[in-house]
């Protein structure tokens, strides 16, 4: 049988194919003992959710990278649990020992996960076959069968045109992998070792590899390499910190990268460097939440980490870079619920308010400002802290950097007027009827539609409302709003 690594290189070769050769050497060797991925004989089968028999590691993989192979009666594995396969494992050891082969040993994670990633993004017919089909139907033929990723359609295959070394030349699919690998290893050993110089070597090497390949940002993305990077994103070292957190903001630009990196337990450290590290390693932090912010997946976990009180403070920073990330990061995470009720808690609102009186960044604030006012929460703040007024003076005074601009105002005010009686007591207050009836023939069809909603909600009239004392209803609720914990 050989290593891991001679199978491994007779299933990369182009001809012949891996069970062939495994078939001559050992002509009774049963088809299921092979696994559908690596072509090679289990050493950890498992049996997964839809009854298929894999490696262990290569579900591991699979799952990691959001892969899931097209199998040969069409269907894709289920790979959302997976259950020892102790009798097959059992079986194989025997087999081994009978016909006088070494029993196989496991395929380690980042093997295995370098293995699906070139599946995945090696677009070879061979490739794609060995995949596709079950042992007993691979032949040396081509094939243009192709992998079906999970969301169903074709992701862009990042080497349209490839390198010299993806060519048909001497170069072997085996050698490459082998070259990515020690390239992998030498990175992780430098950002591991005790001397600061080969750390900073590491980091400054790995940015510049990661700032323009997507196929690299891919392939370096490995629970390996990120945790070796994680204890690097907090260093006192300048150098360190900013490249560490910088290859960190590249890696997450990719989006099955995203939750990957959430997952490797890197998030805490840097939120920890936006809320005190260097000033350009807080740059790269608010950029990092702000990339990861953008995977739904991702969206409570970073509230619940503690996100969000740094990136409050950030809109406040120095820097505009970090600010503007920030606050694009607010609005990616105000979108979901428990993260407009941490934000309210933590006055967001009248820091946001605060900033659009003074025209700071009012475009960003504005989106974020929309999420919350459609919330009970959001809009009982901002109703308390006088957004009614803010939002209505903002539109009268019309100095907006852009219509998207002013129609988020509008849209805030929008969901302000969910608000019942209080919103048009504060509305009639600030206005906004005779500063609304302005923009009604203008602006964008959207915009004019919320208008005339807000309108609608400002006129509408009923018996109970002709008896209130609107001066007296505000004054009452002022009273009560003091007395809020």
């Amino acid at each position: 049988m050989g290593t891991g690594k001679q199978r491994w290189k007779i299933y990369f070769h182009k001809s012949p194919s891996a069970l062939f050769l495994l078939k001559k050497q050992c002509p009774s060797i049963p088809n299921e003992f092979l696994c559908p991925i690596s072509g090679a004989l289990m050493a950890d089968p498992v049996i997964v959710s839809s009854g298929h028999t894999f490696e262990r590691n290569c579900v591991h993989a699979c799952v990691s990278l959001s892969f899931k192979p097209k199998l040969t009666d069409g269907s894709n594995p289920n790979f959302s649990t997976i259950i020892p396969n102790l009798a097959l494992k059992s079986t194989i050891v025997n087999w081994c020992r009978t016909h006088l082969v070494d029993p196989p040993k496991p395929i380690d994670f980042y093997s295995a996960e370098k293995l699906v990633s070139t599946l995945i993004h090696h677009n070879s017919a061979e490739a794609v076959t060995e995949l596709t089909r079950t042992p007993s139907q691979l032949s040396v033929t081509s094939s243009e069968e192709s992998v079906t990723p999970r969301n169903g359609f074709h992701t862009p295959l990042p080497l349209k045109t490839r390198p010299a070394c993806y060519s048909s030349s001497s170069s072997s699919d085996m050698e490459i992998l082998n070259s990515h690998s020690l390239e992998d290893e030498e990175f992780i050993m430098k950002l591991r070792s005790c001397e600061v110089s080969e750390q900073k070597e590491a980091v400054i090497s790995l940015r510049k590899l990661t700032r323009t390949k997507e196929e690299t940002r891919l392939y370096l993305c490995s629970p390996r390499l990120l945790s070796a990077l994680k204890s690097l994103i907090t260093s006192r070292y300048s150098t360190l910190q900013v490249n560490a957190v910088a290859v960190l903001v590249n890696l997450s630009l990719e989006k099955q990268n995203k939750v990957k990196i959430l997952r490797s337990g890197i998030v805490p450290p840097v939120i920890d460097v936006l809320r005190g590290g260097f000033p350009e390693g807080q740059d790269h932090a608010a950029g990092a939440l702000f990339s990861l912010s953008l995977d739904d997946q991702n969206k409570t976990a970073i509230g619940v980490l503690g996100a969000l009180p740094p990136l409050l403070h950030a809109l406040r920073s120095d820097s505009e870079r970090t600010r503007h990330d920030s606050a694009l990061a607010l609005y990616h995470l105000s979108v979901v619920q428990s993260n407009r009720v941490k934000m309210i808690k933590l006055g967001a609102i009248q820091i946001l308010l605060g900033m659009v009186k003074s025209s700071h960044m009012t475009s960003r604030v504005l989106l974020t400002l929309c999420n919350l006012a459609a919330s009970v929460e959001g809009r009982t703040a901002m109703l308390d802290s006088g957004g009614v007024e803010c939002l209505v003076s903002k539109l009268s005074q019309g100095e907006f950097e852009s219509d998207s601009t002013r129609e988020s105002c509008v849209a805030t005010l929008y969901g302000l007027s969910y608000g019942g009686l209080r919103f048009k007591g504060l509305a009639k207050e600030a206005g906004a009827e005779e500063v609304l009836k302005k923009m009604e023939a203008t602006g964008s069809e959207r915009a004019r539609e919320k208008v005339r909603r807000i309108l609608e909600v400002l006129r509408a009239k009923d018996s109970e409302e002709e008896e209130i004392d609107w001066e007296e209803l505000l004054n009452s609720e002022d009273t009560v709003s003091t007395h809020r914990i």
